[in-house]
């Protein structure tokens, strides 16, 4: 067992705070944009010139844009819709907590739609060399909410247990680390291993495919470990929030797999 005692807080230098989740939101986003250009050096040199580096470099404003008014607004609307429409000024602290990774999903695939007109680059091209990131960003993102002490597990007396005193005094599952294991590790290791490895990166399309479908899966699962939102519970006695807008993804991957196989 083990209890949680970490700060969120970094440095405090009274007029302003140094958060592990701004931190790890910096970090996420550098490590994946180094990561990111990794990629595409490879696919460069083995197919040609494929994209311009510096385009990457541009489309990071887009992917900070897309992340942070995707995430805080798709929190808004998909988790505490009622509590934001009474105090709308709140929507504006986002250093509070409250994203949405799927609020965020759909912020990037909007900011790398109109990036991708912009340059006139393919869609889903681009959206495939991105997935390979990912993961890094969303292993960050996991542990930050492990340090804020956020996103919580429901109970259990396995030995690797956590209590939360900010909480309850309660042993619960450490969720988060399940997420940034699965999310962060494990689903990088998948979809780098069939784009890279198995050349999936080639085939325009598939690789964001698969993101959408293995990261739904894991989502689901952790959320089996995860306390549901006090405020939403579960629905229809069984399916959390984040369960049923990773079906949507799931179900969105294989459409795509669908119509891209149908165009052949």
């Amino acid at each position: 067992m083990i209890i949680h005692n970490f700060d969120p807080v970094i440095v405090d230098f009274g007029f302003l705070q140094l958060r592990w989740y701004s931190v790890s939101y910096i970090a996420g986003i550098l490590i994946g944009w180094y990561y990111l250009n990794k990629v595409i050096s490879k696919l460069n040199t083995k197919n040609s010139l494929i994209i311009k580096y510096q385009y990457i470099d541009d489309f990071i404003i887009y992917l900070i844009i897309g992340i942070i008014l995707g995430g805080r607004f798709g929190y808004v609307l998909f988790y505490d819709l009622n509590f934001f429409f009474k105090n709308p000024i709140e929507i504006l602290l986002i250093w509070n907590g409250g994203m949405s990774f799927h609020g965020g999903l759909i912020g990037v695939i909007l900011s790398s739609y109109f990036f991708s007109k912009n340059k006139k680059f393919n869609f889903l091209k681009l959206t495939d060399m991105l997935a390979c990131a990912t993961p890094i960003g969303l292993f960050f993102g996991r542990i930050a909410n492990f340090i804020n002490g956020e996103l919580y597990g429901k109970a259990t007396s396995v030995s690797w247990s956590v209590i939360f005193p900010k909480i309850d005094n309660i042993s619960r599952h450490p969720s988060q680390i399940y997420e940034a294991l699965l999310e962060g590790i494990v689903l990088f290791i998948i979809i780098n291993f069939l784009s890279i490895k198995k050349k999936l990166i080639f085939k325009t399309g598939f690789t964001s495919s698969f993101f959408l479908i293995f990261y739904g899966l894991f989502r689901i699962i952790s959320e089996i470990y995860r306390e549901p939102d006090a405020h939403l519970g579960y629905f229809f006695n069984i399916l959390s929030m984040g369960s049923i807008l990773s079906i949507f993804m799931i179900a969105s991957g294989f459409t795509i797999i669908f119509f891209l196989k149908d165009e052949k």
